[in-house]
C-alpha cells in the first residue's frame, strides 16, 4: 500500500501488516462503521474501507499524523472522518462496530512518553502499558452492542495483564495471531535495560507480536 508519511509520523511496519493480515482473514468489516484509533498514517482504516466498513473515523492526537492520515485517505479514495485528540475523546459519545488501535507499547525508563519527539510513536512507560490501559477501559464505551475491538501489541507489554483488563471491562477478549519478528532499532538499543528487568530472556532476539481481539457482548 502506497503512503505518504509527514516526518515525524509512526512508519507503517510489521505490527501493521500483522493487524491488517489479521482484519482480511477475520471478515465480518462489511457495513460496519469502524474507529481507528491511534491512526497514524491511515493504514489500517484503508484497509478496513478496502474490505467493505460502511464508515471511518480517524483519530491521533498529533497533528502531523492527524494531516498524514486525512492525505492518505484521499490518495486511497477513501471516505474518512479524520479528528485530533486523545484516544476516545474525540468521538464521544459515538458507538462503533469495530475499534482498531495499534498504540505505543515499548517499555521505556521514562514514566510517560514525551511529547515531541519520535520516541512518542513507540515509548508507553516503564510497562509499555501506558494506552493500552487506557484502551481497555475505554474500548467498551464507543463500542455498539456485537461490537468489538482489535488491536496489536508487543508480549514485552504483558498480553495477560491486556485479556485481564478487557475482562474486567466486561469485554470477551482471544489472542487472534501471533508473530515473530528481529529486534528492531529501538529495542536493540535497549535490550541490556530490558534483560535486567527481566523483559528479556538471556540471548533473546525476537519480539513476539499479538492480535487480541475483543468483543462486547
Amino acid at each position: 500500500m502506497l503512503l505518504m508519511r509527514l516526518p515525524g509520523v509512526y512508519r507503517a511496519q510489521h505490527d501493521t501488516s500483522l493487524l491488517r493480515t489479521v482484519l482480511r482473514r477475520r471478515g465480518g468489516v462489511a457495513g460496519r462503521s469502524v474507529l481507528d484509533v491511534g491512526s497514524g498514517t491511515g493504514a489500517l482504516g484503508i484497509e478496513a474501507v478496502r474490505a467493505g466498513a460502511a464508515s471511518l473515523t480517524s483519530v491521533d492526537l498529533s497533528l502531523r499524523s492527524v494531516m498524514t492520515s486525512w492525505l492518505n485517505s484521499r490518495l486511497h479514495g477513501v471516505p474518512a472522518t479524520v479528528r485530533r485528540g486523545d484516544l476516545f475523546a474525540p468521538v464521544g459519545p459515538r458507538r462503533f462496530d469495530l475499534v482498531l488501535a495499534n498504540p505505543p507499547y515499548v517499555p521505556a525508563a521514562a514514566p510517560r512518553p514525551p511529547r515531541h519527539r519520535m520516541a512518542r510513536c513507540w515509548d508507553a512507560g516503564p510497562d509499555g502499558r501506558i494506552l493500552l490501559d487506557r484502551i481497555c477501559a475505554g474500548a467498551p464505551g464507543v463500542l455498539n452492542e456485537g461490537g468489538a475491538l482489535l488491536l496489536v501489541q508487543s508480549g514485552l507489554a504483558d498480553e495477560h495483564a491486556t485479556l485481564d483488563r478487557l475482562d474486567a471491562a466486561g469485554l470477551v477478549p482471544a489472542v487472534l495471531a501471533r508473530g515473530r519478528i528481529p529486534f528492531g532499532p529501538v529495542l536493540r538499543s535497549r535490550v541490556r535495560e530490558l534483560r535486567e528487568r527481566g523483559l528479556l530472556a538471556p540471548g533473546q532476539v525476537e519480539e513476539e507480536l499479538v492480535v487480541i481481539e475483543a468483543r462486547h457482548g
